[in-house]
């Protein structure tokens, strides 16, 4: 497929409208299991009735998700592509196979997908390989989807929504024994800011970058990590499964469409949807020191 599939002129943005729901939905890095964040995403939109496009690098773990998510929604509701989004021109393969199996609209594209290479330490110990595929899927990979869903979303007549989850290290705080991840966390609010920047420069008025923030989520990511004192107090004071983070954040995002529009300019607001926000990680964290709440939750802790 090449980029004659769409329109290089793109809709015009006061004729584009706020799309319906259901919605046409695409997740990055989302077949891995009930504790995957980007699974239990889909899971939640499909569930409110939208037709969702999942992927990951794993034929086999596609091939499994669209099964059993098509068994309980709908075959027809559900579909899936193995790509490897930090290679050039996977993205473009994931964005015209989800333009062709959603009807020529995706209403919201979610940048899910990243990694910190399973390993908890000092950078100093990692690998070149390690920190190339961190960097890669977190940085690299975001870009460009981001790419590739504007491409697509340029040339519809509705509006268009990209979401970039971020994840520690997005606030600016020290990340040790995940350096390389919380940089590139730390990188999407300005790679967000810049794109919303360059998409007004540009006159495409009816696609916004958002970001997304799930907090701590007890994914096998995170509770490698659940190896010291400090990390075990963290992930039982804050962190919360996968299927709980979603249902809180695909209401909020799925409000988005309809709540966007800027009624001065008629151009997208961009969004940011947090989880867990500062205030309620004091008060668990204070609630934990006072009363003992949430400790050994997910991990045992030394008495």
């Amino acid at each position: 497929m090449t980029r004659a599939l769409f329109s290089t002129n793109g809709a015009s943005g006061s004729k584009a409208t706020a799309p319906q729901p259901p919605y046409n939905v695409v997740i990055t890095g989302s077949t891995k299991g009930t504790s995957c964040i980007g699974r239990a995403l889909a899971e939640e939109f499909l569930r409110a009735g939208d037709r969702v496009v999942v992927c990951s690098r794993s034929e086999e773990r596609v091939d499994a998700a669209v099964a059993e998510l098509g068994a309980k929604y709908g075959i027809d509701k559900v579909k899936g592509v193995a790509v490897d989004v930090a290679r050039p021109g996977q993205a473009r393969v994931l964005a015209d196979y989800a333009f062709q199996q959603l009807g020529g609209r995706v209403d919201l594209w979610i940048n899910n997908a990243g990694t910190n290479g399973y390993r908890y330490g000092p950078m100093a110990d990692s690998t070149d390989e390690e920190l190339q595929q961190i960097v890669g899927t977190n940085v690299l990979g975001v870009m460009l989807c981001c790419k590739e869903a504007i491409r697509v979303m340029k040339g519809q007549n509705s509006h268009g929504h990209i979401f970039n989850m971020d994840g520690a290290g997005a606030d600016g705080n020290a990340t040790p024994r995940f350096a390389a991840y919380g940089a590139t966390k730390r990188s999407l609010a300005q790679l967000g800011r810049s794109l919303g920047a360059e998409l007004g420069i540009l006159g495409i008025r009816h696609v916004a970058v958002h970001n997304l923030s799930p907090g701590m989520v007890t994914t096998e990511l995170l509770m490698t990590g659940a190896n010291t004192p400090t990390a075990k107090f963290f992930i039982n004071c804050l962190a919360e499964p996968a299927a709980d983070v979603a249902a809180y954040l695909v209401p909020r995002i799925r409000a988005v469409p309809q709540s966007s529009v800027n009624p001065l300019t008629g151009s997208l607001s961009a969004t940011y949807i947090r989880y867990l926000t500062q205030s309620k990680a004091l008060q668990q964290i204070a609630a934990r020191l006072l009363t003992g709440a949430r400790k050994g939750r997910y991990v045992p802790e030394d008495a």
